[in-house]
């Protein structure tokens, strides 16, 4: 860059922008770092709230990330509302101003809400209707749960399905309202099936109605899909994916048409802002788009601090995403893109009930590989999902019997 970089602002304070901090240092930066984070807490992981705290883990310091060394200045509880990008200054909401010679935006995504009916009220969801985003809602719905209440979750993604299962696990009765097979547009039918076949033998209702929309009010609140059928529960969970906290670049000149942040191969917006995480859309093997994953953001995050310190200079972003999920007595993990499609390649059959090791070829030559309740460390999963079975220097790779 022209300028030096002697002030950087990092805005979002989850792994993609404490990932950025780190790489931003050990990258060589030692000037003024801002992080400014809407949330009141420091780093936690995000991914255990659907996981580990709703099957019994009250702990939730657990679950925070490693005290940051990255000896930044960190504003919490503080969100940004406006950008001036000729000016360089990030605003805040609570009136204040932060100067940049470069900007990381990592300011993350917010949960989707359920649409009301027509001609009902937007805010008059009731306490019944909550999501699964932080901390807090964590903590609220695991409160909710304990009297066991009759539960709906809407969305049949990895979210729904994973908090569909800890309310299961809390000896509640869960419906769960997909509008197509769970987790089929993340992960593919074959693995779609294993996981529905698990979460039927535990007592999951499914629901397949299209579009769910919220009905009633306060706590009457009811759940009315396309099809006319209007369920009532003591709980609604909505689960219906999420929204890149853009709001604030409004006006800024760095949106696209349709309102998305989109970076280059090294994750600049423009020479003197980069972005990284759920708020961003990435160029990837498979096309230019958001990747909300944890692993992703953090794999961003590093080429995003990179392509700010060094411009062309840095490399550029590639990456093998790398998702896990746990659920009805599963646990998964996946090396590579998904979802697949048909039968596995190679199965391999673990020393436990429902313990598996597969793998699927690409056409373009890559592979995915996912262990199912199967001890594996992620590094060979990624040489199985890269080179095949022959990775494993392993001669009991079975082919799958149809």
């Amino acid at each position: 860059m022209t300028a030096p970089l002697r002030r950087i602002v990092v805005v979002g304070n989850g792994i993609a922008g404490l990932t950025a901090c780190d790489s931003l240092r050990s990258g060589g930066f030692d000037g003024e770092l801002t992080v400014v984070g809407a949330e009141t807490h420091h780093p936690y992981s995000r991914p255990a709230l659907s996981k580990a705290l709703l099957h019994g883990d009250d702990d939730l310091n657990a679950h925070q990330l490693p005290e940051p060394t990255h000896e930044a200045s960190v504003l919490l509880g503080v969100g940004a509302a406006g950008l001036d990008v000729e000016a360089r200054v990030v605003k805040l909401d609570d009136g204040g101003e932060v100067p940049y010679d470069g900007l990381v935006i990592a300011s993350g995504s917010r949960a989707r809400r359920l649409a009301p009916e027509a001609g009902r009220s937007p805010d008059g969801a009731g306490a019944q209707d909550v999501t699964l985003r932080t901390i807090e809602d964590a903590i609220l719905l695991k409160q909710r749960v304990e009297s066991r209440p009759a539960v709906v979750v809407v969305g049949g993604g990895p979210l729904g399905m994973e908090v569909a299962s800890g309310c299961l696990h809390a000896g509640c009765e869960v419906t769960l309202v997909t509008d197509g097979q769970p987790l089929a547009r993340q992960l593919g039918g074959y693995l779609s099936e294993v996981f529905t076949s698990a979460a039927a033998r535990r007592g999951l209702r499914f629901v397949h109605g299209g579009k769910a929309r919220l009905a009633g009010s306060g706590t009457d609140a009811r759940v009315a899909l396309a099809h006319g059928t209007v369920l009532e529960a003591d709980l609604i969970v909505a689960a219906v994916g999420d929204e890149p906290n853009t709001g604030w670049l409004a006006g800024s000149g760095i949106l696209t048409g349709d309102g998305s942040l989109r970076v280059d191969s090294r994750g600049r917006v423009r020479p003197d802002i980069v972005a990284a995480g759920d708020v961003a859309h990435f160029p990837a093997r498979r096309g230019m788009g958001r990747v909300p994953l944890w692993t992703s953001a953090i794999d961003q995050a590093k080429s995003a601090a990179a392509g700010l310190l060094e411009g062309d200079s840095a490399p550029e972003f590639d990456f093998e995403p790398y998702f896990w999920t746990e659920g009805f007595g599963l646990s998964l993990k996946a090396v590579g893109f998904t979802p697949v499609v048909g039968l596995p390649d190679y199965l391999e059959e673990g020393a436990v009930s429902e313990s598996k090791l597969l793998r699927w070829q690409h056409e373009d030559g890559s592979g995915t590989a996912t262990a199912i309740n199967y001890r594996i460390a992620i590094p060979k999963l990624r040489r199985l999902a890269g080179s095949g079975p022959e990775a494993l220097a392993r001669p009991s790779l079975t082919a799958l019997q149809h």
